[in-house]
């Protein structure tokens, strides 16, 4: 990465940030785009981006990806050899709350994307998608090649329509790309709205958790570091066209175009990371048990086969270990938060 030019959409984001700071390490300069809009606290997004800037290396754009024009001008004038689309509005429940938000970032907001790749091709361009595409899918692992065609959430369904729209203009215009599935992401400087953090906030205020569908979940937790650093491989993993590859993985056989998962391949209860977390609080949590929320799955389990054989990498960071790098976050940043609002 040292000396190439990296686009980062969504980069005072929770995954964007870290990804802004391991690209930066080495030696990337990083267009860093946020809107910093009001989903969660914005001082949270702020505190993020302050560490990025203090790198001269650097840049900093306030605004939208849905933006007409905005997008367009970042790529004529960086000509970034390495886009990734990290920003999008998130969230399997805030989607049934407000579905036109995710039209306009998720939807519009990609096509704006691509349209610029159109007009000012990237070496490789790699957006997000999510594990949330499997839907109804019952069958573990998760492999890239299964059908996606069940969506349970708006949020899923703007992923999967994502995805689609790519692959259109990776045919069409023979633009490189590369879409990753997250799955169940958590680390220090994550989103308010996740389970680590509303788990871990209760549990210190000793107010109970909600636990849903009984507990009787599971979940492919992936440690942020860990994804991100799948990421950077990724860059360099270029799709080409399917006669010189697999037809056995992801690649398309009419397009530069793949999807690889991105998750530790090993699925946890969802009771066991509760316990990960009272472990790290030193307390017990209160639980109130609550049936399946709408748009929810009872488990994710990432196969990661093709992240292996592309990169040779992967995600490895153990639950426990995870968690209590969290909780340590948490503690300082929240109770630092508080003193400074006295």
């Amino acid at each position: 990465m040292n000396g190439k030019t990296a686009l980062v959409t969504g980069a005072a984001g929770f995954i964007g940030f870290h990804l802004s700071q391991m690209l930066l390490g080495q030696g990337a300069r990083v267009i860093g785009l946020d809107n910093h809009n009001d989903y969660y606290d914005p001082a949270l997004k702020a505190a993020r981006e302050a560490q990025l800037i203090s790198d001269e290396n650097y840049v900093s754009i306030k605004g939208g990806v849905e933006d007409p024009g905005l997008l367009m001008g970042l790529f004529e004038t960086y000509r970034p050899d390495y886009v990734i689309h990290l920003a999008g509005q998130a969230g399997v429940r805030y989607s049934i709350e407000n579905p036109r938000s995710y039209t306009q970032s998720n939807l519009v907001g990609s096509f704006e994307l691509l349209e610029a790749a159109r007009a000012f091709p990237p070496t490789h361009l790699l957006m997000a998608s999510t594990s949330s595409v499997y839907g109804a899918n019952t069958q573990m692992p998760y492999r890239e090649t299964d059908k996606v065609d069940l969506p349970m959430s708006y949020y899923a369904a703007t992923k999967k329509a994502t995805e689609a729209m790519s692959h259109s203009y990776a045919h069409l215009f023979d633009i490189p790309i590369t879409m990753f599935r997250f799955f169940t992401v958590y680390g220090p400087w994550g989103r308010p709205d996740m389970a680590p953090h509303l788990f871990t906030q209760a549990i210190l205020d000793g107010k109970p958790i909600k636990v849903f569908n009984n507990g009787d979940m599971m979940r492919d937790f992936t440690y942020v570091t860990d994804l991100v650093r799948a990421i950077v491989m990724l860059c360099d993993a270029i799709p080409e066209t399917a006669a010189k590859e697999s037809r056995d993985n992801s690649q398309s056989p009419v397009a530069p175009w793949r999807v690889v998962n991105i998750g530790n391949g090993a699925p946890v209860q969802l009771m066991a990371f509760v316990r990960a977390i009272e472990q790290a609080c030193g307390k017990t949590a209160e639980k109130t048990m609550l049936p399946m929320q709408p748009g929810d799955v009872p488990a994710t389990w990432a196969d990661t086969s093709l992240l292996q054989d592309l990169t040779g990498y992967a995600p490895k960071t153990d639950v426990n270990e995870g968690v209590q790098a969290y909780v340590v976050w948490h503690r300082a940043y929240y109770e630092r938060s508080n003193d400074l609002s006295v």
